[in-house]
């Protein structure tokens, strides 16, 4: 009876959940609703997040990546998520600079 208690009070914390599920899961099935969910929270803190998300190996990680810093930010730095890799790593640098920009200035931040 004991044991069972215990294991009621760990699935209610949570202890048995998957570590690194969400937006730094290499996984699309993870990852996807995990930017949805941020987007739809306004989450400017997961903005660093999809921009690495942007350099993806899945382009539908990298739709939702593009798609997620444009309705949080307002900007694409003329990313496209089907463009080939030499085009995007160009747009990913720019969105690099903006983050490194906008998070060293007081007051700045995505």
């Amino acid at each position: 009876m004991h044991r069972s208690w215990l294991l009621i009070i760990l699935l209610a914390c949570g202890a048995c959940a998957p570590k690194g599920r969400g937006l730094m899961d290499d996984d699309a099935s993870f990852k996807i609703p995990a930017i949805k969910s941020a987007v739809e929270s306004n989450d400017r803190n997961a903005v660093p997040e999809l921009v690495e998300g942007l350099a993806s190996d899945d382009p539908a990680v990298r739709f939702y990546c593009i798609e997620g810093l444009r309705r949080l930010t307002g900007e694409t730095f003329d990313y496209q998520y089907y463009a080939p890799d030499n085009e995007r790593a160009v747009a990913i640098l720019r969105w690099q600079k903006w983050l490194g920009q906008s998070t060293t200035q007081p007051g700045g931040g995505p």
